[in-house]
């Protein structure tokens, strides 16, 4: 039950790519608008993880997640009432908020349900494979239901089966909760909130303006907040999030397995989904299930982790992970022109092989986390992830914009929106006539050069991993047996 939990929320966080041409469609937002409709549910996510974690830990690890459950699905409900982007908004942000309730509360009860530490890994290793699972059939069921009903639908998929969890959890799943929780600390809970959702603000704001003052100022006040919020952490017997964690090497590496895994997929998975319908043209249910090698991989290598670990290592097998996964983006680099799909299947399947690794970076966090701290290594894990894709869409992404406005060469009319970005450029195309035709072509060769370009620098940031997580992390660890 945890882990179809976790199917969900994953699959929720995809479907929005696919519907959002719909609801474009059907309620005219503003370019603001569109940008928080997909940022409103990254901000207060990552605003609230760690509080959220630290409150399941004193409150009950189970009462938090049916309650995520309900904000969930009440959130998906809300839909039906929404007929304005700002009320589109208002919805990502409370799914946000049930979605904060959901992800760490999982990883946490599995900490404290498996105390046996290689069950545990099994069990880590079926979460992370169901993940996969929802990463897979998101688009492929926002498509289908596009075909056939309205955006709306997209949401209101979430309602039964969260009904079913709520009424599955409360018969199956025992409360757990901190024995010894210590003294609520506000000033840090604010310092959090605040430094999270500025520091998220402000890499997907550089991203996407560069340089701006919003961005700097979000910057700066991150800084402040977090610098505080870790010093005020360091210094309390009873903190709000266990810092000291980080001083466990072996918990060190699956963190850092977790960002850059998640900084270079965010990314070149974008542009892939991008390239795969502006450039070759496929339909949004087609592109879905193009994309699956990946995730059909990894729902098959995530369950088998453990047990590759238990025998050549679990440093070989998280190390390794991350070299399989930068050897897909090599692939990509590497693939002979013009770019096609087989190329990009066979990446994609070392990708989603490689990504199997995520098994055993959540198994090698919570195999260093003591039961009752199990929420403050399950927050900083979920805002690895979350940190992650809002860089790699920030600092990748941005590489890749500059990569297509550079190899571009046009300077004919609406020049400006032809180099802004591909769809500006075939929207552009359409209006120029003749002329488009070259357009098009320029525009699709610059793109697709820019997800090469891109894949390369992935490949590049997954090799950096590789070494990080083979110096972090002890020869001889066993998850079989590691406890703390």
């Amino acid at each position: 039950m945890l882990s179809a939990s976790v199917l969900l929320v994953v699959m929720d966080m995809t479907v929005l790519n696919v519907a959002l041409p719909a609801i474009s469609e059907d309620l005219r937002p503003g370019s603001i608008e569109l940008l928080w409709m997909v940022d409103a549910y990254a901000l207060v996510l990552s605003g609230l993880l760690v509080t959220v974690s630290a409150l399941g830990d004193r409150w009950g690890r189970k009462r938090m997640l049916l309650t995520g459950f309900a904000v969930f699905g009440l959130a998906s409900m809300a839909v039906l009432l929404a007929d304005s982007a700002i009320e589109v908004i208002a919805v990502r942000a409370l799914l946000g908020v049930g979605g904060a309730m959901i992800m760490p509360s999982t990883l946490s009860m599995i900490r404290n349900l498996f105390t046996d530490p290689a069950e545990r890994a099994r069990a880590l290793g079926v979460w992370a494979a169901m993940a996969a699972v929802g990463a897979a059939l998101g688009p492929i069921l926002a498509g289908l239901l596009l075909e056939h009903f309205s955006w709306h639908s997209a949401f209101l998929v979430n309602v039964p089966v969260m009904v079913v969890a709520i009424a599955a959890g409360l018969f199956l799943l025992p409360e757990s909760r901190n024995p010894r929780p210590g003294r609520w600390d506000a000033l840090a809970t604010v310092l959090s909130m605040t430094g999270m959702v500025a520091l998220v603000f402000a890499v997907k704001t550089f991203g996407k303006y560069g340089l701006a003052p919003t961005a700097l100022i979000a910057t700066v006040l991150a800084a402040v907040t977090l610098g505080w919020f870790v010093v005020r952490c360091l210094r309390r017997p009873d903190p709000l999030l266990e810092i000291g964690l980080f001083r466990n090497g072996p918990f060190s590496a699956g963190v850092v397995t977790a960002l850059t895994t998640s900084i270079a997929m965010a990314a070149v998975l974008l542009l892939l989904a991008q390239w795969m319908q502006l450039v070759q043209g496929y339909s949004p249910l087609e592109t879905g299930i193009r994309l699956l090698p990946a995730a059909l991989a990894a729902i098959v290598a995530s369950p088998l982790a453990p047990a590759l670990a238990a025998k050549i290592g679990a440093r070989t097998v998280l190390a390794g992970g991350l070299a399989v996964t930068g050897l897909g983006f090599l692939l990509l680099f590497l693939a002979p022109s013009p770019l096609g799909y087989w190329p990009v299947a066979g990446a994609l399947t070392l990708i989603g092989i490689g990504n199997g690794a995520l098994a055993i970076a959540s198994a090698v966090i919570m195999s260093g986390t003591p039961a009752e701290k199990a929420g403050s290594a399950a927050a900083i894990e979920e805002t690895s992830y979350e940190v992650g894709g809002a860089l790699g869409v920030a600092v990748l992404g941005s590489l890749a914009a500059a990569v297509y406005r550079d190899q571009l060469d046009y300077e004919g009319p609406q020049a400006g929106v032809v180099r802004e970005s591909l769809g500006g450029a075939l929207d552009a195309a359409r209006e120029l006539g003749s002329a488009g035709g070259q357009v098009i072509e320029q525009a699709r060769t610059a793109f697709t050069d820019s997800l090469i370009l891109t894949s390369g620098a992935g490949a590049l940031l997954m090799l950096a991993g590789t070494v990080a997580v083979w110096l972090l992390m002890p020869r001889g660890l066993d998850l079989s047996t590691a406890e703390h």
